[in-house]
């Protein structure tokens, strides 16, 4: 089947998840951070993944701002930073303003000048998304910004990936979805659409069924599988 929409997850594939952190770590003061920065970021994103993993399996849905919160807090206490409260509120409110990744302005560019439909579906909070949106000036290239919300359960929860068809229309084999979250392709690609896992760590593919149709280190060559 023909594709006719390009559906990215947000955070870790069009936004640079580590900004946050690697942003505070270089401003004035921030020597202890700058210190761990990495790591922290890290675990942050990894507590983050977790958390609503878990909170989808137990029902507990709580929003992605909380998640996100709850996720910063473990890694600052993990890393001996947790009695920081401005540094606590510095890297939440950078979280606002991810930077997108260099090359997503002119890939998303592409696919709108072959008419290709363009989304966003993400555990982001619609305000959440809409702020990362918006700082990276990608609005005009995008057709949806789809949120969990609307379903009140995060990925890989197949509710997720339905809310696609129920916006564009499509058949999952008429989707491209991109993601640079293994775990988050493989669960896309056995609800039928098709895949492509951005692994930009070079990490090993996930033991899961249904592994990524197509593998890349960034989206560069995502118009190339459109």
């Amino acid at each position: 089947m023909a594709i006719t929409t390009v559906v990215f997850d947000a955070y870790g594939t069009l936004f640079d998840v580590s900004a946050a952190a690697r942003k505070a770590a270089g401003e004035p003061g921030r020597n202890a951070l700058a210190d761990t920065w990495e790591a922290l970021s890290r675990d942050w994103r990894l507590k983050q993944l977790q958390y609503s993993w878990l909170r989808a399996v137990t029902g507990a849905h709580t929003d992605f701002w909380q998640v996100t919160q709850d996720g910063l807090d473990w890694a600052l206490e993990a890393h001996g930073l947790y009695g920081d409260p401005d540094l606590r509120e510095r890297l939440l409110s950078l979280y606002w303003e991810l930077d997108a990744y260099p090359e997503v302005p002119q890939m998303l560019a592409t696919l709108k000048a072959r008419e290709l439909d363009t989304a966003i579906l993400s555990n982001g909070s619609p305000d959440m998304l809409d702020a990362a949106v918006d700082s990276a000036g990608i609005g005009p290239m995008l057709d949806a910004v789809l949120s969990v919300e609307e379903v009140g359960v995060f990925k890989p929860d197949a509710r997720v990936y339905d809310m696609v068809g129920a916006r564009f229309g499509s058949q999952p084999g008429n989707v491209l979805f991109v993601s640079a979250n293994g775990w988050d392709a493989a669960a896309a690609g056995a609800y039928g659409f098709s895949t492509v896992w951005v692994n930009r760590g070079g990490e090993p593919v996930d033991r899961l069924p249904d592994p990524p149709a197509q593998m890349m280190t960034d989206l560069t060559r995502i118009p190339e599988f459109a």
